[in-house]
């Protein structure tokens, strides 16, 4: 069949017989840079820590790693207890140049897959994410009306937190709630901005892109308050090939990452009083 394919195409041997597969990985065995001008050892060390070790080895080194094999490891997690400080934009010693909130909902029943909203700070100099509050809602199986509960409750987090914007995942169930989250704005005098999100991508492709790189690196930040919610037990339980129980604190952390953050700046030094010493006369 592919002698009959090649002489209808005009090839008197079959296309790249015996050919052979040139790799040069950007750094050998030893730790020498394939291109020291272009990428010296610390160029390829800050490419490393940015990118992750998943990334790094199948971009970079030309050797993937199977996904099957990928992990989500809590262990890697920093948590910190400082509030986030809008006047010099800076959670505890870091800096904060953006920030993004971000609901990826369901009907929140007992028994259903989760709903949650998230805020994440992030700096993106040093390439940092922080994970400062992450709300997981759930209402009674007897609410009749268990959108319009939630829409509520997004309301009074976003309103914790100062922010106006949100981005909604509308995919399935979603599809109806940026005009119930802007009703329910509405009759409380709130001024909200509603960014609808669609998602295409492989739910486990859009963790082991966004999530897991900041994860291996060192650069995810969490709020202590986190460990007190079912995160970590859904990072332990995580795998690329399905079957774990829950991922939506996961996701929507993912989805927090990938969406475009406002701008953070700070807000400037409180006002300081100063008193004039009037006690002069004029000659």
């Amino acid at each position: 069949m592919s002698d009959i394919v090649y002489k209808k195409i005009g090839f008197s041997t079959p296309f790249l017989r015996g050919y052979k597969t040139l790799k040069i990985p950007i750094v050998d065995a030893d730790g020498v840079p394939a291109w020291p001008e272009m990428f010296p050892l610390s160029a390829v060390d800050n490419l490393r820590s940015t990118v992750g070790a998943h990334h790094f080895a199948s971009q970079m080194m030309l050797s993937p790693i199977s996904t099957e094999r990928i992990r989500l490891d809590p262990g890697a997690i920093h948590f910190y207890n400082d509030c986030f400080n809008p006047q010099n934009a800076h959670i505890g010693d870091n800096d904060v140049t953006g920030v993004a909130m971000y609901w990826d909902p369901s009907l929140g029943r007992t028994r259903s897959d989760g709903s949650v909203c998230v805020i994440i700070y992030r700096d993106d100099k040093s390439h940092r994410i922080f994970v400062h509050d992450l709300m997981y809602l759930v209402v009674a199986d007897g609410d009749e009306h268990p959108m319009a509960t939630q829409c509520e409750r997004v309301l009074d987090f976003m309103s914790c937190h100062n922010m106006r914007r949100i981005c909604v995942e509308t995919n399935g169930i979603g599809n109806a709630l940026p005009e119930i989250l802007r009703e329910c704005a509405g009759k409380r005098g709130m001024d909200i901005v509603v960014q609808n999100v669609v998602n295409n991508k492989r739910k486990s492709d859009r963790i082991i892109d966004s999530l897991e790189p900041v994860l291996s690196t060192g650069r995810l930040y969490c709020s202590s308050h986190i460990q007190s919610t079912p995160l970590l037990a859904e990072m332990i339980g995580w795998s690329p090939m399905g079957g774990t129980t829950h991922d939506d604190g996961i996701d929507a952390i993912s989805g927090a990452i990938c969406a475009t953050p406002l701008p953070v700046r700070p807000i400037g030094k409180r006002t300081r009083t100063y008193s004039a010493n009037t006690n002069f006369t004029i000659s």
